[in-house]
């Protein structure tokens, strides 16, 4: 299982490869872009400019990371490169997080930390226990996977929470009132936006395989490998994500409320 993320069989990383596609080929898949486009433009959506700058956005970011790995394969880039992607990764989703829930205070010190927690514990487990050998390579995918999926649950995450503090509010003064601490009130609001931010991570486990063939075994079987070890590694993937979501989650969650009330008890937005 390791050979199919680790290629060191070969002289070269690219004898291995099955599939060989050339831009002329990629540029067909445009096709279905230019299709999308047709119908918002013909049924009135007025969403031609997401559209566009999402499908540019996406190619110029997943070409700069194809730069990036053929640097590191060709030119023996040290690992010391791989890391400072991963940090940059870990520094983007902690900016992504905070601009999507702005009304939050003192976020971005919350959210880098349970993004940094969260990687560690993936990598620890992943790398240490040599369930994947430990390569550049290894690092910034795993690294990927994990950080990419973590920004929608901490996002929802965060979301919630303001939500909670602005529906359960008369809930939340009476507690204060009758001489509830910040504990107290983070145990009373956190089990409901933490499970509201998981569910759906935890959903989408249930059901995967039955409705849906993942990203990553979809990718290992149309490269060639065999099922089982595509299977397997998918398995990896999907415990990395749903292990790491939540502890993701549970940190931002646990910390946040505490920042949403001043030193005085009252509420951070009263302020």
């Amino acid at each position: 299982m390791r050979s199919i993320f680790a290629l060191e069989q070969s002289d070269s990383p690219y004898d291995q490869q099955i599939i060989d596609i050339s831009w002329l080929e990629f540029s067909s898949s445009l096709i279905l872009v230019a299709l999308t486009f047709f119908l918002s433009f013909a049924l009135k959506l007025q969403i031609e400019k997401s559209l566009l700058l999402a499908s540019f956005r996406a190619a110029v970011q997943l070409l700069a990371v194809g730069l990036f790995f053929t640097a590191i394969f060709d030119h023996g880039f040290s690992e010391l490169w791989s890391w400072l992607w991963v940090l940059f990764m870990i520094l983007l989703a902690t900016t992504i997080i905070r601009r999507r829930v702005p009304s939050v205070r003192g976020l971005s010190p919350v959210a880098l930390l349970a993004i940094l927690i969260s990687v560690a514990l993936v990598i620890g487990v992943i790398f240490l226990l040599s369930v994947i050998e430990y390569t550049p390579i290894n690092i910034v995918v795993i690294s990927g996977i994990t950080i990419g999926n973590i920004v929608p649950s901490a996002v929802l995450a965060v979301q919630q929470l303001n939500l909670q503090i602005i529906n359960r509010r008369s809930e939340v003064e009476s507690l204060l009132s009758l001489g509830a601490d910040k504990e107290i009130v983070t145990k009373f609001l956190a089990p409901q936006i933490i499970k509201t931010a998981i569910t759906t991570q935890i959903e989408r486990t249930k059901v995967v395989g039955l409705i849906a063939l993942p990203g990553a075994m979809t990718g290992l079987l149309l490269a060639g490998i065999e099922p089982m070890d595509a299977v397997l590694i998918q398995l990896i993937v999907m415990y990395m994500i749903l292990g790491s979501a939540t502890v993701t989650v549970c940190i931002l969650v646990w910390f946040g409320l505490k920042l949403s009330f001043t030193n005085d008890l009252r509420l951070a937005s009263e302020k």
